[in-house]
């Protein structure tokens, strides 16, 4: 990551990086595989238990946002459950971290953006950009984040939350998944 950044500041002629291994082809044993992340079965929310909480699922159907600022800025992403209301302009809303009880924050959003749109249910329902809208929108988003976060060196971390309402449900769900060690 260093020598790309470093190659970036000295100007070059390359366009793109591709960066793994057997890129496109993915042999036998891909370095770029799928996986599944199971959320929900029947209507019934589930999670992935582990002990590292980076690993564990936040369970159920959620819809995320992206809300901004008074300066225009993304101040941070939330997602809310499905039977949420969608977060409003102008409304205060407390947004938790997913995992850590005391990192929390109010956020009064001068704009909010839905970040996910069901592209396909049976039959397709919106269509791709192509690739150049795509690079253009990444492009202009991308210009929209703080330079903090975007420094190379050390960058702020920008926030995902979920709702209040949200916390609640999937720390009481992980409360009654989790397996209760017995001592005799």
């Amino acid at each position: 990551e260093d020598i790309l950044h470093s190659l970036n500041k000295e100007g070059h002629a390359i366009t793109m990086y591709g960066i793994g291994t057997n890129l496109v082809t993915c042999q036998a044993q891909p370095a770029l595989g799928g996986v599944y992340k199971l959320v929900e079965i029947n209507g019934e929310p589930r999670m992935k238990l582990s002990q590292d909480a980076g690993k564990v699922l936040i369970p159920g159907q959620k819809h995320p946002y992206r809300l901004y600022g008074e300066h225009g800025y993304p101040l941070l992403d939330i997602m809310v459950q499905d039977s949420e209301e969608v977060p409003q302009v102008g409304q205060r809303l407390i947004c938790r971290h997913p995992f850590i009880e005391k990192h929390r924050v109010a956020v009064v959003p001068s704009k909010v953006v839905p970040l996910h749109f069901l592209a396909y249910d049976g039959k397709v329902l919106a269509e791709g950009l192509s690739i150049d809208d795509t690079k253009q929108f990444t492009k202009s988003e991308m210009n929209l984040l703080r330079v903090d976060i975007l420094r190379p060196l050390n960058p702020y971390e920008y926030k995902v939350s979920v709702s209040e309402k949200f916390y609640e449900f999937f720390h009481a769900l992980w409360q009654k998944e989790r397996p209760l060690m017995e001592l005799r």
